[in-house]
This record gives structure tokens, sequence and C-alpha cells, in this order.
């Protein structure tokens, strides 16, 4: 089986490294390098990184449209191209350039949560069952036909980190088990319900800001869904805090959305409306990461103050 593999971030390291260990890998498709970091230093992707330790050929198009890439990828003559958070849309003549066309690891139970934060909504939404779909690419936004699909349960303690580890986990599992099988027709791929379908749009700075003036399970809920990045955003004395590890209270308690009723060596105590939360970890503006003892201690957080929203335009 010859394959390509289309991803950028570290969720998709998994699945290439179980590509490369059932197929024949004729290339390696990500995004350009970026400048990170304080330093803003040109740094590469974390699958770029990967493929060149397996030896594997690497491509990285500035652009998707311009008829390069699809050529490229023709003159392989791959039976298949496999995509896992690639970041970019791909247009039909890239779609229908491998035998098999291009097959997406898209990380929920489609035809739920089609778009860009799949994990990220799942979370901030208190779903409790996510998991992982293998699908036949079309031009629509993650709408074909689905070979299969593996269940992974959402627990109290699980986060945006932990979970995007256990999909990319269950991402190579599926390329190592089904899609084979999907290359060779030995899977049905089973058209999408219209009816029951969801969107995960991109996070924006809106969905980022801590909104205490809901129920606590929700802020909590959306402290999960958004950590460790980009965090949930809070603005305490008029500097940022993120807020990056939480656990519900009380459900059921009354009083001002965002008011820190407790801050001592027990935790600090917020209240939601109706219920209350504790914060456990948090980053100060220009700080490293604190546990809430740290955050007392150090005069960072007291009670009697307000944690409002981050007022910002930038995620």
């Amino acid at each position: 089986m010859r394959t390509v593999f289309f991803g950028t971030p570290a969720i998709a390291v998994p699945a290439l490294e179980a590509l490369a260990g059932c197929s024949d890998v004729c290339g390696v498709v990500c995004q350009p390098d970026r400048p990170k970091g304080r330093g803003m230093k040109l740094s590469s992707p974390e699958v770029k990184q990967v493929a060149e330790r397996l030896g594997l050929p690497v491509y990285q198009p500035l652009k998707v449209r311009t008829g390069e890439l699809e050529s490229w990828l023709s003159a392989l003559h791959a039976d298949v191209a496999v995509v896992l958070a690639y970041g970019r849309i791909l247009p039909v003549e890239v779609l229908n350039a491998p035998k098999r066309g291009c097959m997406n690891l898209h990380a929920s139970l489609l035809p739920h949560y089609r778009g860009a934060a799949p994990i990220n909504w799942a979370l901030i939404n208190g779903e409790s069952e996510t998991g992982m779909s293998l699908m036949q690419m079309d031009v629509g936004l993650d709408t074909g036909p689905v070979y299969t699909m593996r269940k992974l349960p959402i627990t109290a303690s699980t986060d945006a980190d932990s979970l995007s580890e256990q999909m990319a986990a269950l991402a190579a599992l599926i390329v190592k088990e089904d899609l084979p099988r999907a290359v060779r027709g030995e899977l049905t791929a089973t058209p999408q319900d219209e009816a029951h379908a969801t969107f995960a749009p991109p996070l924006k700075a809106e969905h980022l800001a801590l909104r205490c003036a809901q129920p606590a399970r929700q802020v909590v809920n959306q402290i999960r869904g958004l950590s460790s990045k980009p965090g949930a955003r809070a603005a305490v004395s008029g500097k940022l805090l993120k807020i990056l590890r939480a656990e519900v209270a009380e459900e059921q308690s009354s009083g001002e959305a965002g008011r820190v009723v407790l801050a001592d060596k027990n935790g600090i105590l917020v209240q939601a409306n109706p219920g209350s939360f504790k914060i456990l970890f948090a980053q100060p503006e220009g700080k490293k990461v604190m546990p809430a003892a740290d955050l007392v201690n150090g005069r960072l957080i007291s009670a009697g103050q307000l944690i409002e929203p981050w007022q910002s335009t930038a995620p």
C-alpha cells in the first residue's frame, strides 16, 4: 500500500508512525515552518520532525490551490492519502489525485462536531463520549461517508490535553487495523445523517473568555475544553489570568458570579451562577503555571476579588 500522509501538529504523529509501519509512505505533507516562542525562532511542525527522523520525504506547500500540490501528489501514484489535522481545506483536484482518494481521521463521532476544534467543543459542551472517525473526504467540511468509528469515554478529569493524547493513540490504532481494510474495499463507507450534524468552529477570542455567570459545571467544562492551550482567560484586577484546571465545588449556591469567596490554604473558591468552583491551577500574566496555594501565597488572588471575562480581540 503506497500512501501519503497529511498532518501538522503533535496529535498527528502517532498516526504517521503507524502508517510508516504498515505501508510504503512515499511522501509527507505538512504546513510550513513558523516562528515560535519568545524568540520567534523558526520551528518545524512536529510531523515534519518525525518524518525526517523516519527518513520520509517532506513537502510543505505555501498554498494548496496553485496546482503544484496536485501535480506532486499525482506523480507519486499513491493508493491513498491519509489526513489528520493538516490545517487546510484541500481542493477536489488534490482529493482525487490518489487512486482511492483521501481518507480523513476526524476527532469526533461524525456527523457530530464537524470542523476545526472537535476535541475542545466536545468538552466545553459537557459530552460524556466522543471518538475518532475514518471517512472518505469530499469537497464538504467533514461531510464524507464514514468507514469506521472508535469511541472514547469522557470523564470528569478529562481535559483537552489528555483527550488529544487519547485521540492520537486511537488514530494510530485505526491506521493499523481499519485503514488497510478500507483501502482494500473490505469496509463499506456509510453516508452521514445530515439531520444530526453539529459543528465545532475554530476557537476565537470570545470563546476563550471565562464566563462565571453560568452554572458551575459549565464553567468547569469551559476550562477543561480550553486547557492547556489556549486556556480559559479571565481578568483579575485588570490583569490576565489563564485558568487551566478547576473542579466543581457546589452546584446550587448563589451569589455574585465571579466573586472569590475563599482564598486560603484550602484553595480558591469562586462563585458561579448557580454553584461554585475551585481553581486548582492557573497562570498569571507573565508568570508560570501555579497551583492554587502558590497563587494565594503570592497574593495574586485574594478573597473578595472579582474574576471577570478577559476582554481581548486577540486569541
